[in-house]
């Protein structure tokens, strides 16, 4: 996609790039979207870099990508559906989903506190854009049914290597021999 001015058409919850730290842009303000990749947009508002979800691309006049969960009646959080949400978190440099490149370590629930515990590695320890991408895990987990709190460990260890990928995200990277 090439850059593109757009305006908003509603408040739209966005995340700073690199921070990850929590904003919104309002109703009627000008963006320019410089790049979308693995379904969520970053776009640049009043000198600031800042990335919008897939699901709220609406907002932006684009199609939003839905979540969809099934309900079978189960009132507590459902870890298959916890892993569906973490498939569809692309790293923000790479359009691969975190789960096929080996980024999620362990999912933890906890269905007293209604809450979700990801313990995650980034592709390298320095990894800038490590605060957006835990942002990522938290807003998309937390639009699982019945999940009210999300939380995010960042591990090292072990480290990250291409062989956690999955062979698919192996192929698709061209690391596949």
């Amino acid at each position: 996609m090439q850059k593109k001015m757009v305006v908003t058409t509603r408040e739209c919850p966005a995340r700073r790039v690199p921070s990850g730290e929590i904003t919104s842009i309002p109703e009627g303000q000008f963006v320019t979207i410089n790049q979308a990749l693995g379904g969520n947009y970053t776009v640049t508002w009043m000198g600031n870099m800042l990335r919008i979800d897939g699901t709220d691309a609406e907002a932006i006049g684009l199609k939003p990508e839905e979540l969809k969960f099934t309900n079978d009646g189960h009132t507590g959080i459902l870890e298959d559906q916890v892993w569906q949400a973490l498939d569809s978190i692309y790293d923000p440099e790479i359009p691969i989903s975190i789960v096929s490149l080996g980024l999620v370590y362990k999912v933890s629930i906890d269905q007293d506190a209604d809450a979700v515990q990801v313990d995650m590695t980034l592709t390298a320890p320095g990894c800038g854009m490590g605060p957006v991408l835990v942002s990522d895990v938290k807003y998309r987990v937390s639009k699982v049914p019945n999940v009210k709190n999300v939380k995010v460990e960042l591990v090292f260890d072990p480290p990250w290597s291409k062989d956690m990928m999955s062979e698919e995200a192996q192929l698709e990277a061209g690391l596949f021999f």
